[in-house]
This record gives structure tokens, sequence and C-alpha cells, in this order.
């Protein structure tokens, strides 16, 4: 009996050597196959100028949206909430891969900043951008630039450092509520 048992266990060995073998051969046939690039960015650029004209039509208050950043800038979201506080977003990626957000809400300010900003906190100093003083919050995540407006409140927040925070709030125009138009020219609000 030891010779059979011993002669099983060495199959057994064999055919799990063997599977593996054709196993490895088949996903190198598909690997091969199957296009693949890894120079692709797997982050899709979106284009938000329709929403843009939209929402500036509907929301309550000026909708900033930033106009001449660097082509690098890859807006990568964009969705308004009408239910829930009126809420604009555009997300981007910065030239360096970071994450910089445009918020936008008629919700209560110390509500809304902590929930976009992931918890982040008033440091209690400002940043003065474009003429007007933001305040500057910080995170363990994401930092922000907050401008409360009349009846909504603005935050550039995300994972990027503060001069991206600064350079994307200083890129934000706004058209008046109700204004048609998919560009602006006035600074944020």
């Amino acid at each position: 009996m030891d010779a059979v048992a011993s002669k099983r266990g060495k199959q057994t060995v064999r055919n799990m050597f063997l599977s593996t073998l054709v196993t490895a051969a088949c996903a190198g046939v598909i690997y091969i196959f199957v296009p693949h690039d890894e120079n692709a960015d797997p982050v899709k650029a979106v284009d938000f100028t329709v929403e843009l004209a939209t929402v500036r039509v509907a929301a309550p208050y000026p909708v900033a949206a930033p106009e001449g950043l660097p082509e690098k800038w890859k807006p990568t979201s964009v969705r308004y909430d009408a239910a829930a506080g009126k809420a604009w977003h555009i997300g981007f990626l910065d030239p360096d891969g970071k994450y910089v957000a445009v918020e936008q809400s008629t919700a209560a300010a110390r509500t809304y900043v902590p929930q976009v900003s992931r918890r982040a906190k008033d440091s209690g100093t400002t940043e003065t951008v474009a003429g007007r003083a933001w305040q500057y919050w910080k995170g363990a995540k994401y930092d922000a630039l907050v401008l409360p407006g009349t009846g909504h409140t603005t935050v550039v927040t995300g994972s990027a450092p503060k001069e991206r925070l600064v350079e994307m709030a200083a890129a934000l125009r706004t058209e008046p509520a109700g204004t048609p138009a998919p560009s602006a020219s006035a600074p944020a609000s």
C-alpha cells in the first residue's frame, strides 16, 4: 500500500504542477491579446460647460467656475444637487495629480464646509485671493479656502497644497444667478 500511496502523491503533485502551467499559459495569452496601455491616464476629463450653463440659470446664487487654468488642470467631476442645499460641485486634478474641488451651496456653512472638506477646521487665518479674504481651513485629509457669501458659501478644497487651492480660487469667475452665459468675468463671491 505504501507504494500505491506514494505513486498517488506524486501524481497529485505532478497534476497540480501541470494545472498551474496551463493556467499561467492561458493568462499569458490573454494578457498578450487584450489591449492595454500602461501610459494611458485612467482618469477621464469631463466637459462641464453644459452643466455650468444650466446651473447658472437654476442656482439662486452666482455660480463659480474656473477660467484660464493651464491645460494641465483636468476637470474630473461635475454635479448640481438642487435638493441638497442647491449644491454645485466641480472636481479637478491639479498638474501634480492632487485633487481640488470647487463647492458651493446654500446649506449652513457650519455643517457644509466640514462635510465637503472632510472635517477641516477653521484655522483662524485668512488668505487674500483677488482682493478678497478667504478663510483658511486646515484638515487631516483636505484643506480648504472658504468664502462666505450672501445666502451661500463657496469652498475650494482638496488634497492639493494651499498654493494650488489659491490658484483655483484666483481662477474662479461667476455670473449673477439666473444668467445663462457659460463663461464669466466677475470674481467669485
